[in-house]
C-alpha cells in the first residue's frame, strides 16, 4: 500500500447520493480474478453516456471524487475499492459513507473524507475549474480560494494510511515481536510445536 501525505489535483464532482456499490462497479465484473483492469467497469452504467464526468479530458487521471451522501451503500463487495483504485481514485470526499465500503476503501489505501453537505458543495464548485488539495497530516481539505476544510479521521487509520500499512505491513513491523515470543514458545512450550522437552 503506498503512504498517503498529500492528494493534490483534479476532483470528479460528481455529487449523486445514495451511489451503491453496483454503480460503483457492475456485478459482472465481479468475476475477474484480477484487479488490473477494474477502472474500466467503473461506474459503467453512467460511463455510457458520452458527456459522462469520469471520461472528460477535464478530469483525466483525477485523483479525487466528490460525491453525495451515503457513498459505497449496498452489497459489501471489495471490488468498489479496487475499480476506484485502478480508475485512479485516492480519495472519496462525501458527506458520508457506507461503514463496509469505508472500511474497504481504508483497507486498499484510499482515504475517505467525510465533510458536511455545505462544504461539499463548495468544492463541487471548485472543482468546475480548479485543483482540491488534501492534507491527511493536518486532516484539512483546501482550495485555491483560501477554503481550508477540516476533517475527523480515526487515529488508526490515519498512521496506517501516513505510513502505508495495510494489515499484512502492520504485522511485519511487528516482526522482532513475533520471532521473540516464538522463540520463547518453542522452548517453554516444546508439546506446541509437536516436541517434548529432553
Amino acid at each position: 500500500m503506498e503512504p498517503i501525505r498529500t492528494i493534490e489535483g483534479r476532483a470528479i464532482p460528481f455529487g449523486a447520493k445514495n451511489v451503491d456499490t453496483d454503480v460503483i462497479i457492475p456485478a459482472h465484473w465481479l468475476k475477474t480474478i484480477t484487479r488490473e483492469g477494474m477502472g474500466r467497469g467503473a461506474f459503467e452504467t453512467i460511463r455510457k453516456d458520452p458527456d459522462n464526468l469520469f471520461d472528460s479530458e477535464r478530469y483525466k487521471n483525477a485523483p479525487i471524487l466528490i460525491a453525495g451522501d451515503n457513498f459505497g451503500c449496498g452489497s459489501s463487495r471489495e471490488h468498489a475499492a479496487w475499480a476506484l483504485l485502478d480508475l485512479g481514485i485516492k480519495a472519496v470526499i462525501a458527506p458520508s459513507f457506507s461503514d463496509i465500503f469505508s472500511g474497504n476503501a481504508f483497507k486498499n489505501g484510499i482515504l475517505t473524507v467525510a465533510l458536511p453537505q455545505e462544504q461539499i458543495d463548495r468544492l463541487m464548485e471548485v472543482a468546475a475549474e480548479d485543483d482540491v488539495h488534501i492534507d491527511l497530516e493536518a486532516q484539512s481539505v483546501t482550495t485555491p480560494f483560501q477554503d481550508r476544510f477540516t476533517f475527523e479521521i480515526d487515529p488508526f487509520r490515519k498512521h496506517c494510511l501516513l505510513e502505508g500499512l495495510d494489515e499484512v505491513g502492520l504485522t511485519m513491523a511487528r516482526d522482532e515481536a513475533i520471532s521473540a515470543y516464538e522463540a520463547k514458545a518453542a522452548s517453554e512450550l516444546p508439546f506446541l510445536s509437536g516436541r517434548l522437552a529432553a
